[in-house]
């Protein structure tokens, strides 16, 4: 009975925890020892039998304990021990470019959770009061990192399709920075907005779009802040998505396995005969849901104006 008990604890650990303490185990055992390769994202995935954002997430642990280090042509290795760690650079070899490089990857690839400046000091190879010299904190950091990423794309002409044809290209093209940058819902706040001025550019070419629409001025910034705030919204059940495959090593797809017989009981009484009739893709349709969301948004918006909807 205890064993079994024991087994049980151990399976309702998180994939990434049980994993990480099986590296972690080896590494101070002298297994894996100083300067050896850890395995890749890719050999860890398919070792342990888990996404790649799980194994991405073991790195990442690994290396905020300070056990592993990663660099750009020798991926990631075992640190060396304390006493013969590299001292930190000398003032002026870290540039801000490269901590923004650094930590965008982090972003991209783990979440902004993952980035930390204690984690940016290890990867670069310095000591973390270095990078106060370029960036207040992380705070300062996140926001310029959005600022970059809203940056990263030109915003189109205005066009002479009209006001819609305008919306729906400044939308897309939101959209499509959210999708790059998964993180990117999580940076941008309405109450507290960021006064960068890439992130504001966005904001003043909408106003100009909605300029001479018969609306007044506070619908004109209503309007400008709905509008991201559809985008962002949506984007942000993706940002969720991945958190939760992170947190549980399930995808999606495995998810739905795992819950099948839950989500067959509960749809087949005959309790609930509407969603019973969806599609199982149709809710993770992010993409169609964005463009349904974005159509019937403007259609209020042209009635609202005395303009056809299209």
């Amino acid at each position: 009975m205890a064993d079994r008990s024991a087994q049980h604890d151990r399976s309702q650990v998180a994939p990434y925890r049980r994993i990480v303490a099986e590296l972690r185990g080896r590494i101070l055992s002298g297994d894996l020892k100083p300067g050896d390769r850890l395995p890749s994202i890719r050999q860890i995935a398919q070792r342990w039998g888990v996404a790649a954002a799980t194994a991405t997430r073991v790195t990442g642990a690994l290396r905020d304990e300070g056990l592993v280090l990663t660099a750009v042509g020798s991926g990631t290795t075992v640190a060396p021990a304390a006493a013969d760690q590299p001292k930190a650079a000398p003032r002026g070899t870290v540039t801000r470019a490269a901590i923004l490089q650094n930590a965008m990857i982090i972003a991209d690839q783990e979440g902004l959770q993952a980035v930390s400046m204690r984690r940016l000091a290890a990867q670069l190879g310095v000591g973390p009061m270095s990078l106060y010299r370029h960036l207040s904190g992380k705070e300062e950091l996140v926001a310029q990192l959005a600022d970059d990423v809203f940056g990263s794309e030109p915003l189109p002409a205005h066009s002479r399709n009209g006001w819609r044809s305008d919306l729906e290209r400044i939308c897309r093209v939101q959209w499509g920075l959210c999708r790059r940058h998964p993180w990117l819902p999580r940076a941008i706040s309405f109450t507290r907005p960021l006064m960068t001025p890439n992130v504001m550019a966005h904001t003043e070419w909408t106003l100009a779009t909605l300029e001479g629409l018969g609306l007044s001025a506070t619908d004109q910034v209503r309007e400008s802040l709905v509008l991201p705030a559809l985008v962002l919204d949506l984007a942000a059940q993706q940002t969720d998505d991945l958190d939760a495959e992170l947190e549980t090593g399930l995808t999606r797809d495995h998810w739905r396995t795992a819950n099948r017989e839950q989500i067959s009981a509960l749809l087949g009484g005959g309790r609930f005969p509407f969603l019973a009739r969806i599609s199982d893709g149709l809710a993770a349709d992010l993409d169609g849901l964005f463009e349904y969301a974005l159509a019937r948004h403007l259609d209020g918006l042209a009635v609202l104006i005395g303009d056809e909807p299209g």
